[in-house]
């Protein structure tokens, strides 16, 4: 098989990163060059580039329905994950449970396991088959002992889209902080956090199209909340360090565009995917969708295809540049199936042959195209010489 990655790349991961776009570098590129003075200076040279961070703090307050004094700048999603959860506890010294679900990215996972050691109680809320939350066990977890829920609003891996305001509304019957993790959520739907009962919500700048290394924290108006970087008085108080603006303003600039492309997501993006899905179902045997089929984010497709190994088609497409993933980056180089997709109870001949497809508003119907016709050959050489396939 020739490679073909010196003629075309076709980026199907974007659930992992996506690529910086045009408006957002050209936005950037002014304080990597003459705007470089420190928005915490005294002269006017450094407390212009300040005004622009508060525009960049509109812009993305504005995507998220929320007020601009809400939006916290922090370098990543993980960062605000911490920030948020850590509060949360900080807050609530005679509650000791943390309540998330199984399929929480290792963001929130590794940290509950972190708090567990320091002697917090956690419970996991367990998913059906289609990887749906099992609301009558969040019930039953949710008590007078808990101090903060933390699920996130779309799970990485399937797509799945949570049912956080109820959520949040059972958090807060029992006197808990509710904390969502919307890194895959946000500029993909709607959301307008004025109207639902969220106290913390993360996101990344990479996941819509700014660059790696800014992200956010909502805090709700009224919540208390501890700085989890503590040193200067950036941000108001709530988190120190100076302020990396080029990319706080780029990040300000892709939620401007994401806003306004929210019905492409929902239409042009999810016929992509659709097309997709819908195609290998219909040529290739022994395959199936993993995920909630009325209940996902619009460019995401997780498929199965049994009796194989993901990696093993990775690999394989990438010699035609076909990008796409076998789950979360954050566990790439584990040889154990998804956690995502072993909370699903998705049998291990399926688990270990699941691909993440995951798209963008840069990809094209052409792609797809082309996608399908390079994968079935793909399928059928390694069944041929898998020995699950010809037993």
């Amino acid at each position: 098989m020739t490679t073909e990655t010196e003629n075309r790349v076709i980026y199907l991961d974007n659930n992992a990163t996506t690529a910086v776009a045009p408006e957002v570098f050209e936005a950037m590129t002014p304080f990597l060059t003459r705007l470089y003075g420190n928005p915490s200076s005294i002269h006017n040279f450094g407390g212009q580039v300040a005004a622009h961070i508060e525009n960049a703090r509109e812009q993305l307050a504005a995507l998220i329905g929320a007020a601009p004094t809400e939006v916290i700048f922090t370098s990543c999603g993980t960062e605000s994950d911490n920030a948020a959860i850590r509060s949360a506890l900080d807050f609530c010294p005679k509650r000791d449970k943390i309540v998330v679900s199984k399929v929480e990215h290792p963001a929130v996972l590794n940290l509950a396991k972190d708090l567990e050691r320091r002697g917090y109680r956690i419970s996991h809320i367990p998913v059906d088959t289609k990887g749906r939350l099992d609301m009558e066990r969040a019930k039953e977890m949710i008590d007078d002992q808990t101090a903060v829920v933390s699920v996130m609003w779309a799970n990485n891996e399937t797509g799945n889209i949570y049912p956080v305001a109820e959520l949040g509304e059972l958090a807060h019957k029992n006197g808990a902080l509710f904390h969502t993790d919307a890194v895959q959520a946000v500029g993909k739907i709607p959301i307008d956090l004025a109207q639902l009962p969220i106290d913390f919500l993360s996101l990344s700048g990479h996941k819509l199209h700014a660059p790696k290394g800014v992200g956010a924290l909502y805090v709700k108006r009224g919540v208390r909340f501890r700085p989890f970087v503590v040193g200067g008085h950036q941000e108001n108080g709530r988190r120190a360090g100076t302020e990396n603006v080029a990319s706080i303003v780029g990040l300000g600039k892709a939620a401007e565009l994401a806003k306004a492309g929210i019905a492409n997501e929902n239409t042009h993006v999810k016929a992509m995917r659709d097309k997709l899905e819908q195609t290998i179902l219909a040529t290739i045997p022994s395959v199936r969708v993993n995920g909630d089929p009325e209940h996902r984010l619009p460019n995401t497709a997780n498929i199965s295809f049994e009796y194989i190994e993901g990696e093993s088609i990775l690999m394989l497409l990438d010699m035609f540049g076909i990008c796409a993933s076998s789950g979360s980056a954050c566990t790439t180089g584990s040889l154990e199936p998804s956690h995502v997709l072993r909370a699903m109870g998705i049998p291990y001949t399926a688990a270990h042959g699941a691909i993440r497809f995951s798209f963008s508003r840069y990809n094209t119907m052409e792609e797809i195209d082309f996608v399908l016709e390079k994968l079935p050959p793909v399928i059928n050489r390694l069944r041929e010489i898998s020995p699950y396939w010809n037993k």
